[in-house]
């Protein structure tokens, strides 16, 4: 670790990872100051919705197709100061709609310490039954805005405030900071000795680059979507939707939409991977119809790989994912949607003084947040163990062969037992000082899988139900054909 003890910490985010980053840093009882830096107006991250607010329209396809998008913005040349309202896209919106639930078991979600509201939808139990292991999308808000709120942990955070630059100067972490205003934006600079970056990677939208899919969107604005501004089923009635992607959100909304929109809804999944999780049982719905991939778009026409096409569609959703950005740290350049030199997914190998929580793509989320919270903590206090950079880079090459150099890099499962217990070492007991680590726990593990096997089932269910319905119809129609 850094050979100068660290006494003020600046936290990037609000969301999960930062709220319990929070309290794992202030348990340390190491630092004279926390600072976290929350460009929304309150704690959430992701689940902390929008309010109600429309959401944008998507612009500038081609940086989000080769995922150039979230530059940094302009800084004022001398600090502090007011400049001009930025008009650049950050990607601050959520991605919650009105009936959103989670799709993990809340025992999996849940931190050692703190656990989760037994609160349950009605919409929830209806699909699942009473013992549903989902959550409402408000619940997860309130209960991470919970973390933060308590043991006036809210007096270390600054909201409304977005981290422009983070950059090592001597030894210390020169911080910029910008807060928006009605009409101009506030820029100034705060000093500190560490840096954890809790800011997610769910804000930026992943769309493919399409032959004419730029100038159909902009020729009629909300043509296309991602699935991060999908707002519910209502503004889809008796449209013609087609959904690209092959993962949960893809499934999830191609699968809600067969209730609402033109039949069939239609999916480009052909000819992709389904997700490991999920699989691909969702578009087994008798009202889906599997396409292979877009090929162009031309107007309302949407063509295809195996030569077929549709027309008169009205939407086109893509449920592809996002980029990972950090535009406010331009000496770690994102590689391959991935954070490269990152040891356990943690800790900046070339400065210990950058840390990350949050950087994991399938790793029992949130909890695996609290062992990463953990860890940087103690490494930030000087009671944790850091192997020497070599090991730290044999680590990193031995990931890459087993994992390869791209967003398979961060994926935990199915190692999750030996994740958490190699970062419950590094960490250790903490000279009993901080939060404590158990041993990873097998249930969590078996709940995590269970619950995505109670999805399909549901899936399944309501499958099944929907092709006797319309097996039944076409009975009653061939009777009254003849009569």
């Amino acid at each position: 670790m850094s050979p100068r003890p660290i006494k003020r910490v600046a936290v990037v985010g609000a969301g999960p990872s930062g709220a319990i980053a929070i309290d794992a840093l202030a348990r340390e009882q190491a630092f004279d100051i926390i600072r976290v830096f929350e460009r929304r107006e309150a704690a959430g991250g992701c689940w902390i919705g929008d309010h109600g607010r429309p959401p944008p329209t998507e612009t500038d396809l081609a940086t989000l197709g080769d995922r150039t998008a979230d530059k940094p913005i302009q800084i004022p040349s001398h600090l502090p100061a007011f400049a001009p309202r930025t008009q650049q896209d950050r990607y601050t919106e959520s991605s919650i709609y009105p009936y959103l639930e989670t799709n993990v078991d809340e025992l999996t979600m849940r931190f050692t310490e703190e656990p989760f509201p037994d609160e349950k939808s009605e919409r929830s139990i209806d699909l699942y039954g009473p013992d549903t292991p989902f959550r409402h999308w408000k619940v997860v808000r309130d209960y991470v805005q919970s973390l933060v709120q308590r043991r006036g942990y809210e007096d270390y955070v600054s909201y409304n405030t977005t981290v422009e630059r983070a950059e090592k100067i001597g030894h210390e972490w020169k911080v910029t900071l910008r807060k928006g205003g009605q009409e101009r934006d506030y820029f100034w600079v705060e000093w500190f000795d560490a840096v954890v970056v809790a800011s997610g990677h769910y804000a930026v939208p992943y769309i493919p680059t399409i032959p004419g899919l730029e100038d159909t969107e902009r020729s009629r604005p909300g043509t296309v979507v991602h699935s991060k501004h999908f707002r519910g089923r209502d503004m889809y009635e008796n449209k013609r939707v087609v959904i690209v992607g092959v993962s949960v959100s893809a499934a999830d909304i191609a699968f809600d939409l067969t209730t609402v929109a033109k039949s069939p809804v239609h999916a480009v999944v052909i000819g992709h991977t389904a997700n490991a999780y999920f699989g691909d049982v969702a578009f087994d719905h008798p009202r889906i119809q599997r396409h292979h991939s877009i090929t162009r778009v031309d107007g309302k026409t949407v063509y295809f790989s195996d030569d077929t096409s549709i027309t008169d569609v009205d939407h086109i959703i893509f449920g592809t994912g996002y980029t990972w950005t950090l535009p406010f740290l331009p000496q770690v350049p994102i590689r391959k949607n991935r954070v490269p030199d990152l040891y356990q997914h943690v800790v900046w190998r070339h400065d210990p003084t950058l840390l990350f929580v949050g950087a994991v793509n399938a790793g029992l989320t949130f909890k695996i947040f609290e062992w990463q919270a953990v860890y940087a903590a103690r490494l930030l206090s000087g009671r944790g163990k850091l192997p020497p950079v070599s090991e730290q880079a044999k680590w990193e090459e031995d990931r890459i062969k087993a994992r390869g150099d791209g967003p398979k890099f961060a994926v935990i499962h199915p190692d999750f037992e030996a994740y958490f217990n190699q970062l419950r070492e590094l960490a250790g007991d903490g000279d009993g000082v901080g939060r404590k680590l158990p041993p990873f726990d097998r249930r969590w593990f078996r709940q995590f899988m269970e619950t995505h096997e109670s999805r399909k089932r549901m899936w399944r269910r309501i499958i099944a139900a929907e092709r006797r319905e319309l097996e039944e119809s076409k009975a009653s129609s061939n009777t009254k054909a003849r009569l």
